[in-house]
């Protein structure tokens, strides 16, 4: 039995990689059906964020690998305009999942659950997935081809 029947978890999930892995792992092992938040690419770009694929290719890549890895598990994605999305309107929705790095906007989003008389998340914060080199593994060090997506350190021709 999980412990929440609804969790929420955002992202922009444009190269995939063992972090959002385990965001991902963390939502479906607390909760019976997961709400994933995917960044539009209108607000991606609003947070200054440069996507190598559109919101369709980000969609189609999110779902194929849930169903890959996580088959049998209920969940639902949902595009986003802003920081929130459903989570805050679903009174239904009782975790979410955050990486330490984004862990502030649990607070926001209780914030925001109260001052519409919803009763507050809890705020699951998943360690950052860190690189061979004890660095985070992030979308922006796969692109600069630094890391792959599991972390392995890429050797740099000099």
């Amino acid at each position: 039995m999980k412990k929440y029947s609804l969790a929420a978890l955002g992202g922009t999930f444009d190269l995939l990689h063992k972090g959002h892995m385990e965001l991902l792992r963390s939502g479906f092992e607390i909760s019976s059906k997961v709400i994933i938040g995917l960044t539009s690419d209108e607000f991606a770009k609003r947070k200054g964020k440069k996507l190598i694929h559109d919101y369709a290719q980000r969609y189609n890549t999110l779902e194929s690998t849930i169903k890959k890895n996580f088959p049998g598990e209920k969940y639902e994605i949902s595009k986003l305009e802003n920081d929130f999305g459903p989570a805050v309107l679903e009174k239904e929705v009782k975790a979410l999942v955050v990486s330490e790095e984004t862990a502030f906007q649990g607070n926001e989003l209780n914030k925001l659950r109260r001052q519409r008389n919803s009763p507050e998340v809890e705020v699951i914060v998943v360690p950052m997935a860190l690189a061979k080199d004890g660095k985070r593994i992030s979308t922006s060090r796969i692109r600069n081809s630094e890391i792959d997506s599991d972390g392995n350190i890429l050797a740099v021709d000099k």
